[in-house]
């Protein structure tokens, strides 16, 4: 579901549309409507939300994309 996102740059919107998706199958697989409830679920179960995946994601992107500019640079010096 997050393949290719982490170098798009989406709107907030965007996200929460993503989040809800893993909130919804959450309720349906515990069948729970309590969005607390889900919550403490989705945390006892390490279940993060696409939202704090995409940020982590981004930086980790960031964090290739320099290091290869870096030996680039370095190449070409």
């Amino acid at each position: 579901m997050l393949y290719g996102l982490d170098v798009c740059c989406l709107h907030k919107a965007e996200v929460n549309s993503l989040d809800f998706v893993i909130n919804r199958f959450c309720m349906k697989l515990f069948r729970i409507n309590n969005i607390n409830t889900i919550k403490d679920c989705q945390a006892y179960f390490n279940l993060n939300l696409p939202s704090e995946l995409l940020v982590k994601r981004y930086f980790n992107f960031l964090l290739k994309l320099s290091a290869i500019n870096n030996i680039y640079c370095r190449f070409l010096a």
